[in-house]
């Protein structure tokens, strides 16, 4: 008797790089993403973080090839393996009509979009949009998927999911709406769980409800979570591992502790020093100063410096962007300066 040989799982579900996305101008192209590294543990919370303008859902956007013209994935490589061990696929590399794009998005790759009301159709009710997951990729009925979806909606905290099933999105208010989206994310049990700033439009309860929920799936699941946020403080309680983005290029990667505990990069420290209950002593928080400049006046050398609290003149100034410089421990951080950078606050979990 023959024995098929088990097939071998990788320990990561995705892993990018050297990801570049580009969008034309009328001033030239300019790149959005640029020569960005992932890997996405499997089964682990990986955080992206950073300002709003830092390339987050753009690499977010261009993992499931949802960018249209004028962008474009200009080069890199996105690759998903999948939990059975099947062909791993290049996401980059496929043609934007191949089927096996529309078989991983929504069905092996989830995502919860930023901003509900765009994302939701007007014209089809809750029930239809949330349970299309499910007559897509896994052939239920429609009665069967209905049954599902109200369960999902219950999980996800919408009060009276029964209701909820003829609505439209324009009769929910903007938790509500949501929470819908999280609920289609997650009910088609993804491998991979995108989660683009998934609590931003939720109280402080219900946050944590959710935040509980997307660290249960992934624990009984084993679902990856790419956790895109602002939020440090959200980072703490549901990340295992920490990538920092700042205009377009990732200048920290670590470990939760790591990187919350000894940030190296100075923007990093900046936004850790900002976060209430961190500072030392009282009065104003101190803020990080200035704003993420526009990608088509990105300024040489780090593209920090110009707001970074320490920087060199005539050396962090000038040339190409510093590197991601790895130590032993596997902390990586993009500076000129890698010793542990102060203003770290409480150490992290």
């Amino acid at each position: 008797m023959l024995c098929t040989p088990a097939r071998m799982v990788s320990p990561y579900a995705l892993q990018i790089e050297r990801l570049q996305t580009r969008f034309r101008t009328g001033g030239g192209e300019v790149c959005a993403v640029h020569d960005v590294s992932l890997s996405l543990r499997r089964g682990s919370v990986l955080a992206l973080v950073g300002e709003s303008g830092c390339g987050k859902t753009v690499t977010a956007y261009s993992i499931l090839r949802l960018i249209r013209p004028p962008g474009r994935v200009a080069s890199g490589h996105i690759r998903y393996f999948p939990a059975d061990g099947g062909e791993t696929l290049d996401l980059a590399a496929l043609p934007s009509g191949d089927e096996r794009l529309y078989q991983v998005r929504g069905g092996r790759i989830g995502m919860i979009f930023q901003e509900p009301m765009t994302a939701l159709s007007p014209v089809h009710t809750v029930g239809d949009q949330v349970g299309e997951v499910l007559t897509q990729h896994r052939g239920l009925t429609r009665a069967a998927a209905r049954a599902e979806v109200v369960t999902m909606l219950r999980k996800v905290g919408l009060p009276a999911p029964e209701r909820r099933l003829n609505q439209y999105p324009h009769e929910l208010s903007g938790g509500m709406r949501q929470r819908v989206m999280i609920a289609m994310a997650l009910i088609g049990r993804p491998e991979i769980l995108i989660a683009d700033e998934p609590t931003t439009a939720l109280d402080v309860t219900l946050q944590a409800q959710i935040l509980k929920l997307i660290k249960t799936l992934c624990a009984e699941t084993g679902t990856s979570v790419l956790f895109i946020t602002h939020d440090l403080g959200v980072v703490a309680q549901v990340a295992d591992d920490v990538a920092v983005m700042y205009l377009g290029r990732v200048v920290e990667q670590g470990t939760v502790r790591q990187v919350l505990k000894t940030p190296r990069h100075p923007y990093t420290a900046a936004l850790l020093r900002s976060l209430p209950g961190r500072s030392v002593g009282a009065g104003r928080l101190p803020a990080l100063e200035g704003q993420v400049p526009p990608l088509g006046a990105v300024p040489s050398g780090c593209p920090f410096h110009p707001r970074c609290p320490a920087v060199v003149p005539g050396r962090c100034d000038r040339g190409d962007p510093p590197a991601l410089q790895r130590d032993g421990a596997g902390h990586a951080a993009a500076c000129v300066r890698l010793e542990p950078w102060p203003g770290s606050g409480e150490a992290a979990p």
